[in-house]
């Protein structure tokens, strides 16, 4: 969430920078001057009344114990008892009003990230290798994976349903080579720790990184626990995770760091799963949008005089599994009108697919700022400091292993429909070089 006390002393510039997220700040902020300025009017007379209550305490107690009448002063506190209750009832509907206009606040767009409306108005910070050029027409990856039968969407189909997938032989290796090349890369030379974390998580933890209560459509809750009722957040009911960020992040959540330990930079390999609600009819071929698919995550706590160094460091890194698989990208600073509710400002890294004469996102490596940590409670204490204070989350693809998977389809994609390996995932192909018909599959 965003803080509180800021919006209340910068509210012109909390409602500009919603205009160039495309929003409307007075539906987005709805009446938060008046209910702020409600609540903080009935603490204040709380303030006064309870202190008016202490005062005739005293005054109780020292007529009494001069055996005098205190019958007057008691019916004055009996009476203040009454307004307190009023008070303090009127000053939590207020907070929560408050609480609801916060919550479904997006974070606010750093100074840097460009204004703009939509995806065309992104703006391309580096581009990096060379398309490859064919002698030949080009194939989407579908078309090559179902001709060596190492993709299957109709059997997927039929076992699950639409926007599913079964990999087959040296496809299914194909999957689980990009996966442990990634995390030993990350780990050996960027040093992240790995992590394996649940698949499930709660409400809270869904809350802590942005995705609730606003995007419950776009999850898959179990229904382990009842229905999911919005604005109530559990830590007993179950979600299926859209990406390891969730978990990842509220690994930290309600605790406080010690300076020294930071920055902490985990990268987690996970199953992902999102409804795709609203993609209705986009990307219905190969494995661009599917219900499953497989990610390692990269998340960074930083001291928030670190984060900006530290996302421009987590996108270099998700780069490097790029430029060691030979796949030709480029980097997009997202607008203000393109980003996610919950960033500050994200660079998207697009990957070249021939075989859809396009770029594709694959990546994308934001700075939350204290966004997430504030909604999860994550905090750390810096060095000679009394109080805590909120650090900064930063996550990326490091990669997204399908969308990698399928750009490696499509750029080593061979005349006879053949794929060539690249040479840095040989060792984890058991020596292999080419990815062949699959043996017994039409």
């Amino acid at each position: 969430m965003i803080d509180l006390a800021f919006v209340r002393a910068n509210l012109a510039l909390v409602e500009e920078k919603l205009r160039t997220r495309g929003m409307d700040p007075a539906a987005a902020l709805g009446n938060f001057a008046a209910v702020d300025r409600e609540r903080r009017d009935a603490i204040t007379q709380l303030e006064t009344l309870k202190a008016q209550r202490n005062k005739l305490t005293e005054e109780i107690a020292t007529l009494r114990r001069a055996k005098a009448d205190a019958t007057a002063q008691t019916e004055q506190t009996r009476i203040l008892k009454t307004e307190v209750e009023t008070l303090e009832a009127a000053a939590a509907t207020t907070d929560e009003r408050l609480r609801e206009i916060m919550q479904t606040l997006p974070n606010l767009p750093g100074d840097t990230v460009p204004i703009g409306k939509s995806e065309h108005d992104n703006r391309e910070e580096k581009l990096w290798g060379d398309i490859p050029k064919f002698d030949f027409p080009a194939k989407p990856h579908w078309e090559l994976g179902e001709a060596l039968g190492i993709l299957d969407f109709n059997r997927a189909a039929k076992i699950s349903g639409s926007r599913f997938v079964v990999h087959f032989g040296q496809g299914a290796r194909l999957e689980r080579a990009l996966a442990n090349f990634m995390l030993d890369l990350h780990i050996a030379e960027h040093g992240y720790t790995e992590v394996l974390p649940p698949y499930m998580v709660n409400s809270k933890s869904l809350f802590g990184t942005g995705q609730l209560p606003k995007f419950a459509e776009d999850l898959f809750h179990c229904d382990d626990k009842g229905p999911y009722e919005p604005g109530k957040l559990q830590d007993s009911d179950h979600w299926l995770i859209p990406t390891a960020e969730v978990p990842v992040t509220n690994l930290f959540r309600d605790e406080t760091l010690d300076e020294s330990e930071l920055p902490i930079s985990f990268c987690a390999y996970t199953p992902c799963f999102r409804s795709e609600a609203g993609s209705y009819g986009k990307d219905v071929r190969g494995m661009i949008r599917q219900h499953q698919f497989q990610k390692v995550e990269l998340v960074k706590f930083v001291r928030p005089e670190d984060s900006e160094a530290q996302h421009e460091l987590l996108t270099r890194h998700a780069e490097t599994v790029l430029e060691r698989l030979g796949l030709p990208y480029r980097r997009m600073l997202l607008c203000t009108g393109d980003m996610g509710f919950a960033s500050a400002k994200t660079y998207d890294l697009e990957v070249w697919l021939p075989g859809q004469n396009l770029y594709r996102e694959i990546s994308s490596c934001s700075n939350f700022e204290s966004f997430q940590a504030r909604r999860a409670n994550v905090r750390y204490r810096p060095a000679g400091a009394k109080k805590s204070e909120f650090l900064h989350t930063l996550n990326g693809s490091g990669l997204a292993v399908g969308r990698t998977y399928l750009a490696i389809l499509e750029n080593y994609q061979q005349a006879d429909g053949t794929i060539r390996i690249p040479e840095v995932l040989i060792p984890y192909m058991n020596g292999e070089t080419v990815i062949r018909k699959h043996p017994g599959r039409s």
